[in-house]
């Protein structure tokens, strides 16, 4: 017979107040456990009113391990995968670990899903110069007595920065404040990304390249800068520029930093030519090019603009801009005392006699409240006269307007079409095209849709826009971030007017994660996950030419940025075209999946430290955290709408329309 067992083999456990019992031999047979270190005394154990060893976790994902421990057999039915590899990590059992990851890499490929589309590995980086001090950023370090971590959340659109980005280190370690301490600028980790045609140009701290994709050969590096002694704030490409200086084969890519301005030319085989350095005087809040003129935005008012045929450089004051859109050659400037203006950029070299530009008064809130998100929609032409031309914006009291103007009505002003009182907080995106109105207030990038009605593709009245949707896209970024963060990590929406349009959302600023959504709906087109594992910098959505073959169409793709430096890029025409495949589940109802599940949310929130971050709001045009100090608070409305006569039309002291009219006609020429 055998001999019975010491009383010591037999263990009781007290897991999470949940009695188990089980053999010392089950316990230990996988060394350098846990348990190994628990029964053979290395560590101390604490032991409940009974003598059980008392484990202070969770009883439920002890089960299967035990089971394991007993078997040597893993039964995943019920079982939560990554709260099991969590606690199997935590008791040391390898094998559990190691059987989890396989299962993990059997998923995941280095090579991407289907919606990947390609890498760029990493430029060389330039040569400092000698003499070059290597520039710094801020950080966020928090203390102990910050408070609730949700208390340190703060709406960009709302509120100003409290630090300078160039804060010190002992700056706010007095007093329980969170301290800033300062960290070099990482010179691998990608900062922005533009696209423009079939082109992107990158900018890194102290750099900035270019590539071109062609169909035979893929994408190729063109363009390289030199190194770069302050840090690139804002980029701009310009991939055809008429009037250049080669007969339209020239390249132009612009960078500023602080107020000044850096512009090259370059072809594709070419050597490069640096244009010139400019300054605004202010800082440059955005950078873009209109046909071949450059142009800079400050929100104090001032604008530069340079011209590629006359070489000149221009600045002009205006009023303070919270905002701007283009359309065409014109530039539409949203400011702070109401009023919406317009430059014509074709006209700009006319103006030169007297050094002045053709800025001219749109249209004025009816409010005076602050235009704070502007959107223009240029429709089908319809006539030999031109287009109409319909304008969306909103205002720092949460209001979002409609305006309509013709060609036709020279010398007229254009007249209030829609207003829609919905937000209870500033509007700090707003976009109208086709068949949407969408817009995104700073209450944690709360969303609003609605459905367009359009009569021969003018905006109507019969039955007038239609409320569709109400999501949110919850986004949080560093504290006190690197001023080009905005510029490289906008949510859009992104895309033409006449398609649908998607957000993109970064959840939390350090992440490997991107969830995209149709910015109609929020339904959730796609998750992007980074094929190494890298974090998350920045991001864009760019839509590509598409070859030379009759029949071939752009298409749209998402370009993102990382830490080491690398270029990622994925297929968003395939991404959507899937969607509306994969929209019913197995039962034919119709699935809808937004943003992240709360699962997914705090899973990405354990990667972040909530206390040193805040709400990110959509970047306003140009600069989210500059202009908010100049925000106007208006008192909170009660949520309505207002519309035309026929679909709702604007009333009160918001104007109203001619019940006999369809839309408003005025002129921009």
């Amino acid at each position: 017979m055998d001999p019975l067992p010491c009383p010591g083999d037999i263990i009781h456990l007290n897991v999470g107040g949940t009695r188990f019992s089980t053999s010392k031999q089950t316990l230990m047979w996988i060394p350098d456990s846990f348990f190994c270190s628990l029964l053979s005394g290395r560590i101390s154990s604490l032991k409940d009113e009974t003598g059980a060893i008392f484990i202070d976790r969770d009883p439920a994902a002890f089960v299967p391990i035990l089971n394991f421990l007993r078997t040597k057999e893993l039964d995943l039915r019920g079982v939560d995968i990554n709260t099991l590899r969590h606690e199997a990590e935590y008791y040391g059992i390898t094998p559990i670990v190691k059987r989890l990851d396989l299962c993990e890499d059997l998923e995941r490929s280095s090579c991407g899903d289907v919606l990947f589309h390609g890498y760029l590995p990493a430029p060389g980086i330039p040569p400092r110069p000698v003499g070059v001090a290597l520039e710094t950023e801020c950080r966020m370090r928090p203390s102990a007595s910050t408070g609730s971590p949700l208390s340190q959340y703060q709406s960009s659109a709302a509120t100003p920065l409290s630090r300078s980005r160039y804060a010190s280190a002992a700056d706010g370690a007095e007093g329980g404040e969170a301290a800033m301490f300062e960290i070099p600028l990482d010179p691998k980790k990608v900062r922005i990304i533009v696209g423009h045609h079939s082109w992107i140009a990158v900018a890194y701290a102290h750099f900035v390249c270019c590539y071109r994709v062609k169909e035979s050969t893929g994408w190729q590096l063109v363009f390289n800068s030199e190194y770069l002694e302050q840090s690139v704030e804002r980029v701009a490409l310009n991939s055809k520029c008429p009037g250049g200086y080669s007969d339209n084969k020239d390249r132009m890519i612009a960078v500023s930093s602080g107020s000044d301005i850096r512009l090259w030319s370059f072809q594709d085989e070419g050597p490069k030519n640096e244009r010139g350095v400019f300054n605004l005087s202010v800082q440059v809040d955005d950078l873009f090019f209109i046909g071949s003129q450059l142009v800079a935005i400050s929100h104090t008012g001032k604008i530069g603009v340079w011209h590629a045929m006359t070489h000149n450089w221009q600045i002009q004051d205006v009023e303070p801009i919270s905002c701007y859109d283009t359309a065409g050659t014109f530039l539409l400037l949203g400011c702070n005392n109401g009023s919406i203006y317009y430059i014509d950029m074709q006209k700009f070299p006319l103006r030169m006699k007297d050094n002045d530009l053709l800025v001219t008064e749109l249209y004025h809130d009816p409010n005076d409240d602050m235009i704070t998100a502007l959107s223009v929609y240029l429709t089908p032409k319809i006539s030999v006269s031109g287009n109409w031309i319909e304008i969306a914006y909103g205002t720092s009291s949460g209001k979002v307007r409609v305006i309509v103007q013709h060609p036709e009505t020279v010398g007229h002003g254009p007249q209030l079409f829609q207003t829609f009182t919905v937000h209870r907080s500033p509007v700090c995106k707003v976009m109208l095209s086709e068949k949407y109105l969408v817009s995104v207030c700073a209450e944690y990038n709360h969303v609003r849709t609605w459905n367009v009605t359009r009569f021969r593709g003018m905006i109507s009245t019969q039955p007038g826009s239609t409320p569709l949707n109400s999501f949110k896209i919850i986004s949080l970024e560093d504290a006190d971030p690197h001023h080009s963060y905005g510029a490289g990590n906008r949510i859009g929406p992104f895309g033409e007017q006449d398609d649908e349009q998607v957000f993109v959302q970064k959840v939390v600023p350090e992440t490997d994660k991107l969830f995209v959504r149709q910015s109609s709906t929020g339904k959730r087109v796609c998750v992007i996950k980074t094929v190494d594992g890298s974090p998350l910098s920045c991001f864009c959505v760019h839509e590509c030419e598409g070859s030379s073959r009759m029949g071939s169409r752009p298409r749209r793709y998402l370009f993102t940025g990382h830490a080491n430096g690398s270029i990622q890029m994925w297929d968003l025409t395939t991404a959507l075209s899937k969607v509306d495949k994969d929209s019913k589940d197995t039962d034919g109802h119709k699935s809808f999946v937004g943003g992240p599940t709360e699962v997914e949310l705090l899973k990405l929130l354990e990667q972040c430290d909530i206390s040193a971050s805040r709400c990110s709001t959509p970047s306003l045009s140009p600069s989210t955290s500059l202009v908010a100090s100049h925000l106007r608070m208006a008192q909170p409305e009660d949520s309505q709408e207002e519309g035309g006569a026929a679909g709702g039309a604007a009333g009160g002291d918001d104007g109203s329309q001619d019940p006999n009219s369809k839309v408003f006609r005025v002129s921009l020429c």
